[in-house]
């Protein structure tokens, strides 16, 4: 299991405990966390469980494959550490692990 802390666009955080082998994104929707609607299921069809991945983890979480590249071109305010969070596995590597939902999504 990883603790993730899921942040807001003002700043509230909400930590929750995520199984290994999940996506960052199924923990989200899991425990309710508001930002990520993650619409496709999943599928990395849609670009609604867009996250900021603290600096700290950007190696931790691996690249970013041809999809999600393509799926991030639709999402708004893309910056250097944007990720897709149903792209994000869950591993004990992870525990500690920060994102932020873009202000788009609230």
């Amino acid at each position: 299991m990883a603790k993730i802390t899921y942040i807001d666009c003002e700043g509230t955080e909400r930590v929750v405990e995520a199984q290994n082998g999940e996506t960052v994104m199924e923990a989200a929707i899991k425990n309710s966390i508001p930002g990520i609607d993650a619409d496709c299921g999943g599928a990395c069809a849609c670009a609604t469980c867009h996250v900021y991945v603290d600096q700290g983890f950007m190696d931790k979480v691996g690249e970013q494959e041809e999809m999600e590249k393509s799926m991030l071109d639709f999402a708004e305010n893309v910056q250097e550490n944007s990720r897709l969070s149903c792209q994000i596995t869950v591993s004990e590597d992870l525990d500690g692990l920060k994102v932020t939902t873009p202000e788009s999504q609230h």
